[in-house]
């Protein structure tokens, strides 16, 4: 006997009704902004213990301060019969230091009302100076990332700026523009090749990285200076007896980028181009999915089918490449004193600096650019601070420093400042998560067969 089609229509219309009845939500815990506050203030959240180790540094900078101050020092041995006369005396020292620090590297209030260049003047300098270690902090996070530690950057960048003071000075015949850009492409490439030789030899010949970049800057440090800069093809006729190469034509200097006033090039733009740039390899791009599980685990890498040889050499390359452009900005740059020449101190420790920022900013390309401009202020502000405050520029050294220490050892800051060790997991309950131990947070979990998880 046939269902009547009416009844048919009910039944179906009564199966879609439960089809789409809403699944029931299972009950979520009321948010808790006590847990929230909380979990800010852990030895896990790095951007705090980032901000606590740079508190510290700059407390025992102060304690420096007052230290090297001879007067303040000659007060302190009458210090319990006029305690006054110390206390003030150390924080006028320190005050005056740090509100220099201030004044050169950010701005300085008395300018508010002078012209443009005087107010942007001092965060022009700290971007300038924080230009080369974006690229640095860049190349090495590249190259630690693939589980290689890349300490060649004296002489990776040393090369690049041969190669783009040479196309700087003798293609004279290129049009602006493109002269420009030819050097520059010179440069990447002069580090870029000197960085390979450093994969090569450690995906084929099983060189260790640490040991051959000591010797290959030593290499290129002793042959810019005491043979290349003395032949004729470099050597500056006009520059007698001093070991400086021929200057670079204006068509090929990186030009200003906020006006000719203000201590700020093109070079800017390359940094945040290539920050972005290396963001989109490691998040996006298959070799930089590579690179990730070569750094994590090789065996697992190539078990999983990866070609680790050429992960490695292709990961020095990019680390060169970038380096290469710190030889760039050195060369063709406004931080060039010698009117846009080589001279044997082009690398301006550039290289060892680039470790020091990629460690603060965790080998992560936007950590880098935030330790970079940090450290760029630090130099920037420090050149006021010793001509206003008198303090010893070799302070910010110190600052720069301890800052590092106090990063990579969380549980000193944890410790200093009765930081909780775990989060609170807000939705099991207010449980603790176990953190992993990891001081510079440059680990990530990685299938693989499948990709992140």
């Amino acid at each position: 006997m046939s269902t009547p089609e009416p009844e048919k229509n009910e039944a179906a219309d009564a199966a879609k009704s439960a089809t789409a009845a809403p699944k029931p939500q299972p009950d979520r815990p009321p948010r808790d902004w006590g847990v929230i506050i909380r979990n800010v203030f852990t030895a896990e959240n790095g951007a705090m213990v980032t901000f606590l180790a740079i508190v510290l540094a700059l407390v025992v900078g102060a304690l420096m301060i007052v230290l090297s101050s001879t007067d303040t020092m000659n007060k302190l041995g009458y210090f319990f019969a006029s305690p006054g006369d110390f206390l003030s005396s150390a924080w006028n020292d320190i005050s005056s230091a740090y509100s220099s620090l201030f004044k050169g590297a950010i701005f300085d209030p008395a300018t508010i009302s002078g012209t443009p260049e005087q107010f942007f003047g001092p965060i022009s300098n700290t971007l300038e100076y924080a230009t080369p270690l974006i690229f640095g902090g860049l190349a090495i996070s590249v190259a630690f990332r693939a589980g290689m530690f890349n300490i060649g950057g004296q002489g990776q960048l040393i090369v690049g700026a041969i190669f783009a003071s040479y196309v700087g000075f003798s293609w004279t015949a290129l049009p602006g523009v493109l002269h420009m850009i030819v050097a520059v492409l010179a440069g990447i490439i002069g580090g870029m090749l000197y960085g390979g030789i450093v994969g090569w030899l450690k995906a084929k010949r099983g060189a260790h990285e640490v040991i051959v970049t000591i010797m290959l800057n030593y290499v290129a440090l002793l042959f810019l200076g005491g043979w290349l800069l003395n032949t004729s093809v470099f050597h500056n006729p006009a520059a007698a007896g001093q070991a400086i190469s021929k200057p670079a034509a204006p068509s090929a200097v990186l030009p200003h980028l906020f006006g000719d006033q203000l201590f700020t090039d093109i070079g800017l733009l390359f940094a945040i181009a290539a920050t972005f740039a290396v963001a989109w390899f490691f998040k996006r791009s298959k070799l930089g999915f590579e690179v990730r599980a070569v750094g994590l685990r090789p065996s697992a890498a190539r078990t999983a089918g990866i070609n680790v040889s050429r992960v490695q050499i292709a990961s020095m390359l990019i680390s060169g490449a970038l380096m290469g452009l710190i030889g760039v900005t050195q060369t063709l740059g406004l931080a060039n004193p010698n009117n846009n020449s080589l001279s044997p101190n082009i690398d301006a420790g550039l290289g060892f600096s680039a470790i020091t920022v990629a460690l603060l900013g965790r080998t992560k390309p936007w950590g880098v650019v935030g330790a970079s401009l940090l450290f760029g202020a630090l130099q920037a502000g420090g050149a006021l601070m010793q001509t206003q405050a008198q303090v010893s520029i070799e302070i910010i050294t110190v600052i720069q420093a301890l800052i590092v220490i106090f990063v990579a050892a969380p549980q000193l800051v944890k410790e200093i400042f009765h930081l909780r060790a775990h989060k609170i997991d807000t939705g099991k309950g207010g449980d603790e998560v176990t953190p992993t131990v990891d001081p510079f947070h440059t680990t990530e979990t990685i299938n693989v067969a499948g990709g992140e998880e």
